[in-house]
């Protein structure tokens, strides 16, 4: 079986946000997925984004992780 690696995206009430620019699909590892974040983070802050979560075949591996800057 392969692993599929996914992100969720979150608003600030913690509900799940669709959309293109919000989904990026699947990776086929860990390191995939989070150096896909490493590079969109940023603009997923900009597009409303406040949180992610990163999942292993629909099972969450870590977050909600915060977006925001820590204040």
């Amino acid at each position: 079986m392969t692993d599929a690696w996914t992100w969720t995206c979150l608003d600030g009430d913690g509900n799940p946000l669709t959309g293109e620019d919000r989904s990026p699909g699947e990776f086929p590892s860990q390191s995939d997925a989070e150096s896909w974040f490493g590079e969109a983070w940023h603009d997923l802050a900009d597009a409303g984004v406040d949180a992610v979560v990163l999942l292993r075949n629909g099972e969450k591996v870590y977050g909600p992780m915060s977006l925001r800057a820590a204040e």
